[in-house]
């Protein structure tokens, strides 16, 4: 099969690749139909994320026909089309019998943490991704969803992450009527929580970015306040003055690990690994939030020493939530909000790019060039 291969940061390649094989009675192997490119996936690009190594599948967006089942999978059968969470969960261990299925204790060895996630390096248990022809979906019986027949293939693809994640990030930030909510970062996730913040009794969202094109889709497609922080001498500042001096009563860390923040910042977390990413975007959420308030951490950042203003956060009694979303468990309610028309996820799609051009597609990602928001990529298995 092709598949998008790792080679080094900045580094990607399409080459020929085994297809996988079932490894345990659980698996199943599925052909590919549509894989996305995720802000998350450019953490990896760029080199920031610990134990990324060379000849890695990325990729944890997907959907497909499932091509082949393990002797045990009993919800499947080849022909199903199936949507794949990007959790890798076993369903049963501690965490998953209480809704952590992003936390599965059974499925990584190498972390105390973050459960396995699909083509997310070996800090995330080392599994290949969907970017690519085929792939193997372990726990075949607990994670993939036959797509509904009323549902597109772009909104499917965009809820094994995006849309799932950002509308967790509206949840954790435990949203009461008439909040004002403010959203760092207008890239998919950001503009997912920033229109689900609306669902749950947000009077005002605010979302805050450097590009003007993210911005627009905010106005347009989130129906929200923009401010671009680029153009003023303090967007904390800023915020307070527009909130009364008080702040927003909710922040979401849509950013992560790539926030644009100063020269030391950048050095000590891009350079030379010393941070687990700029941490600028979380620091700017904990001073704009009011006293009291809750932010929600969405972003990605590496598991090591970030610099964080926890003191900060501890005086003014934040609530600080956060995890990666466990995706499944917010599927039913989102399919509600699509089926009824009150969200239609493939709206941000931007791009739609073939896998033997998908090098092309992360530069372009990467680079923000031709106002790139969220691309798609397409393999082209027979």
């Amino acid at each position: 099969m092709r598949a998008m291969v790792y080679r080094g940061p900045y580094k990607i390649r399409v080459e020929e690749k085994d297809i996988p094989r079932i490894e345990h009675p659980n698996d199943a192997i599925v052909k590919v139909q549509l894989a996305a490119i995720c802000g998350s996936d450019l953490h990896l690009y760029h080199g920031l994320m610990p134990d990324t190594r060379v000849g890695t599948t990325f990729g944890h967006e997907f959907i497909g026909v499932v091509h082949e089942v393990g002797s045990s999978v009993q919800n499947l059968t080849p022909g199903d089309r199936v949507m794949v969470p990007f959790n890798i969960s076993c369903g049963s261990c501690y965490f998953c019998s209480r809704g952590l299925l992003s936390n599965c204790h059974n499925v990584n060895p190498n972390a105390t943490a973050v459960g396995g996630i699909y083509g997310y390096s070996h800090t995330t248990g080392g599994y290949d991704g969907g970017q690519a022809e085929y792939v193997r979906v372990p726990f075949a019986d607990v994670g993939p969803t036959v797509i509904p027949d009323w549902m597109d293939d772009e909104d499917a693809v965009l809820l094994t992450d995006a849309v799932a994640t950002g509308y967790f990030g509206a949840q954790l930030g435990e949203i009461r009527e008439g909040d004002t909510v403010a959203v760092f970062g207008a890239g998919p996730i950001g503009l997912i929580a920033a229109k689900t913040a609306w669902f749950m009794g947000a009077a005002r969202v605010i979302v805050i970015d450097h590009l003007e094109y993210r911005l627009e889709k905010a106005r347009t497609f989130a129906h929200a306040e923009t401010v671009n922080f680029a153009e003023l001498d303090d967007i904390v500042v800023h915020l307070k003055r527009t909130t009364d001096g008080l702040g927003a009563d909710v922040a979401i860390d849509a950013v992560g690990a790539e926030a644009d923040g100063n020269l030391l910042q950048h050095v000590t977390s891009a350079k030379l690994k010393l941070q687990g990413g700029s941490p600028v975007a979380l620091n700017w959420a904990i001073d704009g939030v009011r006293k009291g308030g809750t932010i929600s951490v969405m972003g990605a950042y590496g598991p090591i020493f970030s610099a964080v203003k926890f003191g900060d956060a501890l005086n003014k009694g934040l609530t600080l939530r956060m995890n990666q979303a466990p995706v499944k468990r917010q599927w039913p309610r989102l399919f509600e909000h699509i089926r009824n028309g009150h969200l239609k996820p493939s709206e941000i799609v931007t791009h739609r790019i073939p896998l033997e051009h998908i090098a092309e597609g992360y530069h372009l990602f990467s680079a923000k060039l031709d106002g790139c928001i969220k691309p798609l990529i397409v393999p082209s298995a027979s």
